[in-house]
């Protein structure tokens, strides 16, 4: 599928426009540099949905990546195979206007504003790249998509990262909610804890309400050279299933 810019309506362009602004005044001081720098590489526009094909254009220079339009949510093995492949699945849909402030299901405020904007940072791309292989190698094990979901959930979609002693928002989930942006970086209520594969690998995550737990990285570098210990972690935790 591709996106039907033309069929998007003002109240769309609208939608876009009250989300970009709130968050980019929300992210001030709490996103990392390397997300706020995304949001001008990407091209991004505070009153217009950005154009799928403009923003490939841009990411294809940068570091190759590109969106892939899909029509919601996908299987795990597709969802790893796009992304193996550089190609970060979004929607092209957005939420309508009594939605602002909660949606269910994940829409393209979510996927496109929370996402593509790191896209252009090369450890980043390489560590999800990386992360996408090894799930592949183990797609028909259950369990072992399950331990690479959480490592997926609790970094790229709820990762934080230290920035100059200073901790800063990373993943897409809480960049793009305006709630947990602060929530979890200000609440006594969560867990802050260092970047830890085993820990990750123990720890179910929450789909329905903010986390009660977080994890720090120091460096997107971090992430990247973390993949061989990964993989490693990955089959020890496997092989104790089997025994």
């Amino acid at each position: 599928m591709k996106q039907q810019y033309k069929l998007y309506t003002a109240e769309n362009h609208e939608v876009w426009s009250i989300l970009f602004n709130k968050q980019m005044v929300n992210l001030k001081g709490r996103a990392n540099a390397a997300y706020m720098e995304g949001i001008e590489l990407a091209g991004f526009e505070p009153d217009r949905i950005p154009k799928f094909s403009e923003v490939n254009e841009r990411l294809a220079k940068l570091t190759g990546w590109s969106i892939y339009e899909v029509p919601g949510i996908v299987a795990d093995d597709h969802f790893f195979e796009l992304l193996a492949e550089k190609k970060f699945p979004a929607t092209t849909w957005i939420r309508k206007m009594s939605e602002l402030e909660y949606l269910e299901e994940p829409d393209m405020f979510h996927d496109v504003f929370g996402h593509v904007p790191l896209l252009v940072n090369q450890p980043y791309v390489d560590f999800l790249q990386g992360i996408s292989r090894i799930a592949l190698k183990h797609i028909k094990n259950p369990w072992a998509v399950e331990l690479m979901s959480r490592l997926y959930w609790f970094t790229i979609e709820f990762g934080l990262i230290k920035e100059q002693n200073h901790t800063e928002i990373y993943g897409a989930g809480i960049l793009s909610s305006i709630g947990e942006s602060v929530y979890s970086l200000e609440s006594p209520l969560p867990a802050r804890k260092p970047f830890d594969i085993q820990a990750i690998f123990d720890s179910p995550y929450i789909k329905e309400k903010f986390q009660v737990e977080y994890y720090i990285i120091d460096s997107f570098e971090q992430l990247y050279h973390s993949i061989d210990a990964i993989e490693v972690q990955l089959e020890v935790a496997l092989a104790k299933v089997e025994r």
